[in-house]
């Protein structure tokens, strides 16, 4: 099993490492819609910095696959930080856009767009878009997505940042699949940042779903995510829930 998903790991981390870091409740994006599921959904985490203090965030929304290729879910947004309270500071509005019929060529292929709204209205609003991919290798299943991030009508000037999020998961049993995610942030997209300032994290991650009747489920995944450049965090815990019905 890890003899398959090792090479796959090694490769993302070739194309992708060698700015500020993914936050703690990010998570990997995926291009499938199921279309008229609704979603409870909640991911979160907390991260380890350098200097030994931390971060944290949690992110609950619900969602809803609108039509077969279109899924749209609002989030409020928390975040805290060493000493501080932790506290809702945005909300978010993430739409999915599913753009090749599922499983019927070499990768399935979506889009994502998501508009997020600062308490601080002078970071005006934070756009990120961009591909996301999946692919099917045997039993594994692998995500592969590049977006950019910007904010618009800022009081500050704003550059277009390039980020990205890969995971692969071994499909063993449908409660349990274990794999591997990573994020990484490179700085701006047309000019990068040097190598000892981009932020690159990676670790062991856990995948699963469980089914509690009829069409209500279960689905999971948690991961330990640990610096691979020096400007990342050096450790970060994070996880998502999300009932299905």
């Amino acid at each position: 099993m890890w003899k398959l998903l090792a090479p796959g790991a090694a490769l993302w981390l070739a194309l992708c490492a060698p700015a500020a870091f993914a936050g703690p409740a990010a998570y990997v994006h995926t291009p499938i819609v199921e279309y008229g599921e609704h979603e409870i959904d909640v991911h979160g985490g907390r991260a380890r910095l350098g200097d030994g203090s931390h971060e944290s965030g949690f992110v609950a929304g619900y969602g809803l696959g609108v039509t077969p290729w279109w899924f749209t879910e609002a989030y409020v947004v928390f975040e805290g930080a060493t000493g501080e309270p932790t506290k809702a500071e945005a909300v978010e509005w993430e739409n999915v856009f599913q753009l090749t019929e599922t499983g019927k060529h070499a990768a399935d292929v979506g889009f994502l767009l998501e508009i997020e709204r600062p308490r601080d209205h002078a970071e005006g609003y934070e756009l990120k878009y961009g591909p996301l991919l999946q692919a099917e290798s045997g039993r594994a299943q692998w995500n592969g997505n590049l977006l950019f991030e910007r904010h618009v009508r800022a009081t500050e000037p704003s550059e277009t940042e390039m980020l990205y999020e890969w995971q692969v998961k071994y499909r063993w049993l449908p409660a349990f699949e274990p794999g591997f995610q990573g994020f990484g942030e490179v700085g701006q997209w047309d000019h990068w940042e040097a190598s000892s300032e981009q932020s690159h994290i990676l670790g062991p991650a856990l995948f699963g779903k469980v089914g509690l009747g009829g069409q209500h489920a279960l689905r999971y995944d948690a991961a330990v995510l640990f610096a691979a450049s020096r400007a990342a965090p050096d450790r970060t815990l994070r996880f998502r829930l999300e009932y299905e019905f």
